[in-house]
């Protein structure tokens, strides 16, 4: 095969492909570029998740005409003049690739201009190439529109996601730039409807307040330290030489926590980067604070002196390497675990009592009697009474999948210990109860028993929650859930599944609109409609640290018994692990 320099067109189109990975990159691109500008207001418009338009228009410094040509030139920046300035980058671009990556692989049109020329640059580029360019009248800042994102390289465009699922990356990237610069004024409009709009008024717990709504930014905890002097105090400024890093931002209370860890958030020096060790230190401060599987919501500042964070490590400059990455983790959690050692409020009990109608009361033996939705059920408690329940489970009958079990008792108020012919059985409560509402759910899907609640409840979510719901609400809709839209990213629920009663359905709701955002949901109906069962049935199960009863461990092992499928959740985790006799005997040194 012949060695040859590949066509300035092929290059630049691969150079693209490692700037600009989906309509989000390009916002992403466009907004540091206003922000490295001095802009105090940014406004981002997309249609049809960023395929057909991207506008992102700022008023910042402007770009002069003389190098608006250049600036969409490969590796032409303002932002560098030696290879020196790598050792401390205090710019959020660098590199001078964005502006030419996007280029390539658009139909691009800036608009720009700066304080001391009379009228602004207007220039049109096709695939990185200049169709036009002429003067006109704009006021001072850039406005930069991409359009018809990978006309010309169909391969990456065939690999984009729904329009639903790229709106939600351009929501998630943009609120995590509103929580790092609360002084900046970012409104976001998707398909000509505002979705998200920040104040500008440099207060953290304002922005918080618009992507996570009241309800969470009330549980949210300041991190007071040097110099902060305040809850609303904003580190603006990278550290100086020599200095420890400086941590600021808010933690959720413990009482506050969701199922991923997608909500930890982390900006470096005004960055916002990914990075497992600070997550994981994160983690560490909330040790015997959270029950098992749930995380904690952070959004957390470290400013550090810029010789000491290498940026320059990824392509997306989305991963950082730090000097001193001890340093930097040691302080990100002692922040944390300070702030909830001396911040944590007690939690409060929820009052359910009026939640439900006169007439859903009326049902609720039926309500029981349909899915024994959640333990102890009216139904376990009559057992209880009757003692129903004989120390020993029946023999189990022909196409059983468990054998008979009799219940030992409970381990980390998580686990079930039962002793079967075979051994020892170690069953995860909240997996098998999943189990158990999963097959009760699919048994009945056809005619779904729903609650009405006595007042309708609001549910206010995150834009990237809002594209989630609004994509999934048809099939919500269908499981027996009743949600309306109410305004910009507020939806209102009139009515649930049985299966949720006694839950806490804000948290439930939440759960599922994370747990569904995780993964990437099937393309057929009936297996969507299953994945969101799936995560309504995660929410209603019991969980992990929850004390049950002997009579109710008993009826749990006796209702997963009768599933068809005992072993594993609806995820896939299993339901229990299986101690032989054999096993314990070498254990033992019996054999």
């Amino acid at each position: 095969m012949t060695i040859r320099i590949l066509p300035a067109e092929v290059a630049a189109k691969i150079a693209a492909g490692e700037v600009v990975e989906r309509p989000a990159s390009v916002v992403k691109e466009l907004i540091e570029n206003a922000i490295d500008a001095g802009a105090t207001e940014i406004r981002i418009e997309v249609r049809q998740g960023g395929r057909r338009l991207v506008r992102v228009a700022d008023n910042g410094c402007g770009i002069p005409a003389a190098e608006v040509e250049l600036a969409f030139a490969r590796h032409s920046t303002s932002k560098l003049t030696g290879v020196d300035d790598l050792a401390r980058i205090v710019t959020l671009g660098f590199r001078g690739e964005a502006l030419a990556s996007i280029a390539a692989v658009s139909h691009l049109t800036v608009l720009t201009r700066v304080a001391d020329e009379p009228v602004g640059s207007h220039l049109r580029l096709e695939g990185g190439s200049l169709v036009s360019r002429e003067g006109r009248g704009c006021p001072v800042g850039t406005v930069v529109t991409v359009e018809n994102l990978f006309y010309n390289v169909p391969a990456r465009l065939k690999f984009l996601r729904s329009e639903a699922t790229e709106r939600r990356h351009i929501d998630r990237l943009i609120t995590r730039y509103a929580m790092a610069y609360p002084t900046l004024r970012f409104s976001v409009t998707h398909n000509g409807r505002l979705t998200f709009q920040s104040t500008g008024s440099g207060q953290l717990y304002d922005v918080l307040i618009k992507v996570y709504g009241l309800d969470v930014a009330k549980q949210m905890l300041p991190i007071h330290g040097p110099p902060a002097s305040g809850a609303d105090s904003e580190i603006t400024q990278p550290g100086t030489p020599g200095q420890e890093p400086l941590v600021s931002g808010y933690v959720s209370a413990p009482a506050m926590n969701r199922a991923n860890r997608d909500h930890i958030t982390f900006f470096i020096n005004g960055r916002w980067v990914r990075d497992r060790m600070l997550a994981y230190a994160v983690e560490q401060a909330y040790h015997t604070l959270l029950p098992v599987g749930r995380h904690p919501l952070a959004v957390l500042r470290v400013d550090l002196d810029p010789a000491e964070v290498d940026v320059n490590v990824h392509p997306t400059k989305s991963e950082v390497k730090f000097l001193h990455r001890d340093r930097v983790f040691a302080a990100v959690q002692k922040a944390v675990r300070r702030t909830l050692v001396d911040q944590s409020p007690i939690p409060e009990m929820e009052s359910r009592p009026g939640q439900w109608t006169a007439a859903g009361w009326e049902r609720r033996q039926t309500l029981t009697a349909v899915g024994r939705e959640r333990l102890p059920t009216q139904l376990a408690l009559d057992a209880q009474r009757t003692g129903e329940f004989p120390p020993l489970m029946p023999a189990p009958q022909a196409g059983d999948k468990l054998p008979p079990l009799r219940v030992l008792g409970q381990v980390a108020r998580t686990y079930i210990i039962a002793e079967g012919p075979a051994g020892l059985y170690l069953i995860d409560q909240h997996a098998a109860h999943e189990r158990i509402l999963y097959e009760q759910f699919m048994a009945q899907q056809e005619q779904v028993t729903s609650q009405t609640l006595l007042e309708p409840m609001t549910l206010e979510l995150t834009p990237a929650q809002a594209a989630i719901m609004e994509e999934q609400l048809h099939v919500l809709t269908r499981l027996g859930f009743t949600i309306e839209p109410f305004g910009g990213n507020t939806y209102l629920v009139r009515a649930v599944p049985a299966v949720l009663v006694g839950a806490d359905l804000r948290q439930a709701l939440i759960g599922i609109v994370d747990e569904l955002a995780e993964s990437r949901m099937p393309p057929l109906a009936r297996e969507r409609e299953k994945r969101v069962i799936a995560s309504v049935c995660k929410q209603a199960a019991i969980k992990a640290g929850q004390v049950l009863s002997d009579e109710e461990l008993r009826e749990l092992i006796r209702q997963l018994e009768a599933t068809a499928m005992p072993r594993t959740c609806p995820h896939g985790r299993p339901t229990m692990i299986h101690l032989s006799q054999a096993q314990l005997e070498r254990e033992f040194g019996r054999r």
